[in-house]
C-alpha cells in the first residue's frame, strides 16, 4: 500500500473501473452520461500531506470536512457502469474535469447521448464550455433571481430563453420547463415547473425531465459502494483514493455479473433478474470467499 502513487492511480484509473464493463460496451455507441460528486466524512487532522485533497463543505455526519471523487456514469437502462473516479482537488474548476471525462470519453470511442449535471455545474463558464465542444447536455435549473422565477412560474410546459450573466460575460440559455402536478405529493397540491438547461436536443419537456430522473441511478451507485467502501482512519489521500476506486470497482463487477448471469435468453431487448442476484447476496459471496481464503469458520451459509 505504500508504493502506491496519486498520479499513477488517477492515470489508470479508468483501466481499473473498466476491467470487465469494457466487454459488453460497444464503441461508436451512444450512451447516456452522468457525472456528480460524492463526499467521505473525513475526521482526522489537516497538514501539508493531505489539505490539497480535504473539501470543506455543508455538515453532514458531525464534519464539515471531507474527501469528495467526481465519477463519470452511464446512466443507459441495463449499462450502468462507473466509467472514471478522480479525486476532488482544491483549485481545480469543474470545467477541467469535464474536459478530462469528455476526452476520456472520445479515447474510449463512445459518444455521448446527453450529458446530465447536477446544480453544481450551472455556471457560465460550464456551459460555454459544453456549447463550444457541441455536447448535448440537461443542467437543471436553479431558481434564482426574478427572472428565472417568472420563467418558472407556470400552468403548461413549455420552452423559454433565459441569458445568464455575471460581472464578466453572459450567455443565452434554452430553458425547458415540464409542469407536473403534485397531487398530495410531499404534502403539496397545485403545479410544479420543472426547469432545465437543455442544449443538443430536441426533446419535448416531458421528455427531457423523464431522461434526467435517470441520474438519480447515480445516487443509487453512491449508496452501494458506500455499502463496500474500506473505512480508515488514515489521512493519506492516495490510500483513501485506492479504496474509492475498490468500492466503484465492486459495484461495477456486480452488474457484469448479473449482465451474465441472470439475463433471460430470448429475442428482443435483454432482461435481467434483478433479484436472483442482488448485491447484498454478492457482497456475502465475496466475504465466505474470504473467510475460506483465511482459514476462518463462517456463521453464514450463503450457498445451499
Amino acid at each position: 500500500m505504500k508504493k502506491l502513487d496519486m498520479n499513477d492511480l488517477i492515470k489508470s484509473n479508468e483501466k481499473i473501473m473498466m476491467q470487465k464493463p469494457i466487454e459488453s460496451l460497444k464503441p461508436e455507441k451512444k450512451y447516456e452520461f452522468a457525472i456528480d460528486y460524492t463526499n467521505d466524512p473525513y475526521y482526522g487532522n489537516i497538514d501539508i500531506s493531505n489539505e490539497k485533497y480535504v473539501i470543506r463543505g455543508q455538515s453532514k455526519k458531525s464534519t464539515n470536512s471531507f474527501y469528495s471523487y467526481i465519477s463519470l456514469y452511464i446512466i443507459t437502462n441495463k449499462e450502468r457502469f462507473t466509467i472514471s473516479v478522480l479525486p476532488v482537488e482544491k483549485g481545480k474548476s469543474k470545467v477541467e474535469y469535464l474536459s478530462y471525462f469528455i476526452d476520456l470519453i472520445k479515447r474510449l470511442k463512445y459518444k455521448i447521448k446527453i450529458l446530465c449535471l447536477d446544480r453544481e455545474f450551472y455556471s457560465i463558464d460550464v456551459f460555454e464550455f459544453l456549447k463550444t465542444d457541441k455536447i448535448p447536455h440537461i443542467v437543471p435549473v436553479v431558481k434564482k433571481g426574478a427572472k428565472i422565477k417568472q420563467i418558472l412560474n407556470g400552468t403548461k410546459s413549455r420552452c423559454d430563453t433565459y441569458t445568464m450573466k455575471n460581472s464578466q460575460k453572459k450567455i443565452l440559455l434554452d430553458i425547458v420547463i415540464d409542469v407536473k402536478y403534485l397531487k398530495g405529493k410531499r404534502g403539496k397540491n397545485g403545479c410544479e415547473n420543472l426547469g432545465f438547461v437543455v442544449f443538443g436536443v430536441n426533446w419535448s419537456p416531458r421528455k427531457v425531465s423523464t431522461v434526467y430522473r435517470k441520474r438519480f441511478a447515480i445516487e443509487a451507485s453512491y449508496r452501494m459502494r458506500n455499502i463496500v467502501r474500506p473505512r480508515t482512519s488514515s489521512k493519506n489521500a492516495t490510500i483513501r483514493y485506492f479504496y474509492a476506486l475498490i468500492s466503484f470497482l465492486l459495484k461495477n463487477v456486480w452488474l457484469c455479473l448479473q449482465r451474465r448471469h441472470f439475463s433471460i435468453v430470448k429475442t428482443g431487448p435483454m432482461t435481467i433478474k434483478y433479484d436472483l442476484f442482488r448485491f447484498d447476496v454478492f457482497i456475502l459471496l465475496i466475504e465466505e470467499w474470504v473467510r475460506h481464503k483465511l482459514g476462518v469458520k463462517s456463521s453464514v451459509r450463503c450457498i445451499r
